[in-house]
This record gives structure tokens, sequence and C-alpha cells, in this order.
């Protein structure tokens, strides 16, 4: 059996940034993990982008719903490595 590579919190920061474009506004550097997407100035669009680089990069099914379930930072996390590990 294969271990999977985890989403680390830098790793979604780069996939956020790169989710953003050029938008300026976006500070993601202090701490994030439990600060709700729309305060750090990403909208739903934003997060499906995510989802879907995340999904890409690290070969893993994500549903749609992940928007819905994950406002912050950390229950993004939790709830990609939780589909990463099977538990």
């Amino acid at each position: 059996m294969t271990t999977r590579e985890l989403l680390s919190l830098d790793d979604l920061r780069r996939i956020l940034r790169e989710a953003a474009g050029d938008d300026d506004t976006v500070d993601i550097d202090g701490d994030i993990l439990d600060t709700p997407f729309v305060e750090l100035g990403f909208d739903s669009l934003a997060i499906l982008e995510t989802v879907s680089r995340v999904s890409r990069e690290f070969s893993v099914a994500l549903p749609d719903e992940v928007v819905e379930r994950c406002d912050t930072p950390r229950a993004f996390l939790e709830d990609v490595n939780r589909t990463l590990t099977g538990v």
C-alpha cells in the first residue's frame, strides 16, 4: 500500500494564491486556519477552483460539496486529508 502525501497549510496557501490569480487584496500569510474563506477574500468560485486544483495535484476525487462543508482553511485541510487517508 502506498502512502499518499497530505495537503499541508503551505500547499493550500500556494494553491489559494494560484486560484486567486493576481488579486493583491488577498492576504493569507498570517494565522489563517480558523478565518473563514470569505473574510480572507475568497468567494465560492475561488474555492471551487481550489478544490479542482487540489483534486488534480493530489489525484483525489473531491466532491463540490467540500465548498459548502469547509468554510475555513482548517476545515478544508481536515476534509481533504481525511479523504486522502481514507479515514
